[in-house]
């Protein structure tokens, strides 16, 4: 930054003080900062010069705007030219989201259906950060609690969902989660990584993921894989209601049935052809 350019903003700033828009200053960086994203997706790429045209703003603005966005891998820059285009991050946020929406779309009947064959609360959960988030249910005519768990994130380690999720990461990841402390929930919460790894090697070789009475006494779960086209698992689907319903008899084909959903959610985010 030219110190043209560190005057023009310091005069700007100052200017935002005196004119008492503190909170909306940072309201409108915001603003202005999502319109770069949206120029910079209409026209491939732009120099700073242009965005701050586009912007009406001066161009220490606009640079400034930009160089926040870079740090954030939103926005990149073209050495040999000097022109800024779209970021790898976006294409991480963009891929995610679509992940959620398409799911969102091709779950909710699967989700239906196995709520009403097997009259439990079903659920589809995605990785969110260090835990698992909720982002679609359907309950069955047995579930006789009012619980809601859409959009709730729970515990890695303490559910059924979260064991898939955790079993089917890389390697780094999980054992950097696996690094921190895991809270215990019940007396039955596995809180040692060496078991958990047990647990989650289980996963892996069965197909499915369980949990009785690790986040709530009371409650059992059992959780399937979700894959993507490439084979990469995005999600899990499970079934969760009372132990005294999900016993020992029962789970064997809770789990086939929890399973098979899994497979054909996974068939039509596009897995197997």
């Amino acid at each position: 930054m030219t110190r043209t350019q560190k005057q023009a903003e310091r005069t700007e700033q100052t200017l935002e003080k005196q004119s008492g828009r503190g909170t909306g200053s940072a309201v409108q960086s915001v603003d202005r900062a999502v319109s770069v994203l949206e120029i910079l997706a209409r026209l491939g790429e732009a120099g700073v010069t242009e965005i701050a045209e586009e912007l009406d703003v001066h161009k220490s603005t606009a640079f400034r705007l930009l160089g926040v966005l870079e740090n954030r891998g939103l926005v990149a820059q073209a050495k040999d030219r000097g022109k800024y285009y779209l970021g790898a991050a976006m294409l991480r946020l963009a891929g995610a989201a679509a992940v959620r929406l398409d799911i969102s779309q091709e779950g909710v009947s699967v989700c239906r259906e196995l709520a009403d064959e097997l009259g439990e609360t079903v659920n589809i959960a995605v990785l969110d950060d260090d835990a698992a988030v909720n982002i679609m249910q359907a309950r069955g005519t047995a579930s006789v609690t009012a619980q809601n768990w859409l959009g709730r994130r729970t515990p890695l380690h303490a559910t059924s969902s979260g064991k898939v999720l955790l079993a089917h990461m890389s390697p780094t990841l999980r054992e950097g989660l696996l690094a921190r402390p895991l809270p215990r929930f019940t007396e039955r919460t596995i809180t040692g990584p060496s078991t958990l790894r047990g647990e989650l090697e289980a996963v892996i070789e069965q197909g499915y993921g369980i949990t009785l009475e690790e986040l709530e006494l009371g409650l059992a779960a059992v959780a399937a894989p979700v894959r993507a086209h490439d084979g990469k698992v995005i999600a899990a689907i499970s079934v969760s209601g009372p132990v005294y319903r999900l016993n020992a008899d029962r789970l064997p084909e809770l789990s086939k049935r929890t399973v098979a959903a899994g497979a054909e959610l996974s068939r039509r985010m596009g897995y197997g052809f």
